[in-house]
């Protein structure tokens, strides 16, 4: 049932944006929908790729910290506005940076990992997926 699933995250963990900005996106997301499974396991994946704590820590207030580059909050902005797509879609200003800092198959792929990561925190938190704690 997950199979699918599986393979449309792992396939984002291998194309062009992957690594730290899709990392970025996934945690952003998950914070978004209090995903506690989630963000664990985002934040493990960062601190992988040698992410500082203190864009960690920021990253929920990622609009005001310094720590963020134009293409990384572009990214973010894009993210968020999917995440809470609702109505209105995503307002124009937000469509118009993000298709400045990155190209068809880039934005393709951010939306992707939007709509996976999404897919991946409402079954989490559908079915009250915890986080393990560690030693």
């Amino acid at each position: 049932m997950f199979g699918e699933l599986v393979t449309i995250t792992r396939r984002l963990e291998t194309r062009r944006l992957a690594g730290t900005l899709i990392e970025l996106v996934f945690l952003r997301c998950s914070q978004s929908n209090a995903c506690a499974h989630c963000v664990d396991n985002r934040t493990r994946a960062l601190r992988a790729l040698g992410e500082s704590e203190q864009r960690l820590d920021c990253l929920v207030a990622w609009r005001d910290a310094p720590f963020f580059d134009a293409r990384e909050r572009a990214a973010l902005a894009f993210a968020e506005a999917m995440t809470r797509i609702g109505q209105a879609g995503v307002p124009e200003p937000v469509w118009q940076e993000a298709r400045a800092r990155f190209d068809d198959a880039e934005l393709a792929e951010i939306a992707f990992a939007v709509v996976v990561i999404n897919a991946w925190n409402r079954l989490s938190v559908g079915f009250g997926q915890l986080p393990r704690a560690r030693g």
